[in-house]
């Protein structure tokens, strides 16, 4: 499918950053990985059966691209263990749904702050390259993270526009794989859905720009996932952004 960005069919361009701007989508798998299995490990010592592992499938189904505690949840529900909710202010040891979303998040803080941030220069390119022709330009992520991470990849100044982890709290949206997010963009931006483009490696992610009636939604497959991208509605793949730079 030829994709033509700047021939007049859209007004704005949405990102996701972890794994589409950011090559930091592995870091956050990786402290997924780490803190799920020290869980699973110890509570499988305490009940007395296997330990079974957080493997790929459970992340790319369960975690990637939802908001922090919801991917908590989904994955232990998808397992079927329940714990109490607990708040935002839980410590990281505590094992309720917070507190094991609040380790998580100190991992990949202790992550970034060791290696920093890099970002993908094809993604860079395309941005730069679809703000020069006129397009409003934001990110939508679940991080709670992402003013920081944006910061620390040196390209704060290329959107207009942010709805992350903190914003979806504050305003009571829902995080993908639900529209919200990305309908919270467009209206920040004041375009249309139907005039704009979605960019997303994660499944829920897509599925979120297909469930918004989002103008085009094009999956960036990192991870050789073009058939789950495709099939969860994205319009066409890539694997990487510079593809659709003429």
């Amino acid at each position: 499918m030829k994709v033509d960005l700047i021939g007049g069919r859209f007004d704005a361009v949405l990102f996701d950053m972890d794994g589409v701007l950011t090559d930091t989508a592995r870091i956050h798998q990786a402290s997924w990985k780490k803190m799920f299995d020290a869980f699973l490990k110890r509570r499988a010592k305490a009940i007395g059966e296997p330990f079974r592992a957080f493997e790929t499938e459970d992340y790319e189904l369960d975690v990637d691209g939802r908001p922090r505690y919801d991917g908590v949840r989904d994955f232990l529900g998808s397992r079927g263990i329940k714990l109490p909710e607990g708040t935002p202010e839980d410590p990281p040891d505590r094992e309720t749904v917070c507190g094991l979303g609040n380790r998580k998040n100190e991992m990949v803080t202790e992550v970034i702050k060791a290696v920093g941030v890099e970002t993908f220069p094809g993604s860079v390119a395309l941005v730069r390259y679809v703000r020069d022709h006129g397009l409003r330009t934001a990110v939508v992520s679940a991080s709670a993270n992402c003013a920081a991470v944006l910061e620390e990849a040196k390209i704060a100044d290329l959107f207009e526009a942010r709805v992350d982890g903190i914003v979806l709290d504050e305003r009571h949206l829902r995080g993908k794989p639900e529209p919200d997010s990305f309908l919270e963009a467009a209206r920040l931006l004041g375009v249309e859905p139907a005039r704009t483009v979605v960019f997303e490696d994660a499944i829920s992610g897509v599925r979120a720009g297909h469930a918004g009636a989002f103008g085009l939604v094009v999956g960036v497959s990192r991870k050789n996932d073009e058939d789950a991208l495709a099939q969860s509605g994205a319009d066409v793949v890539v694997h990487d952004l510079a593809e659709l730079i003429p």
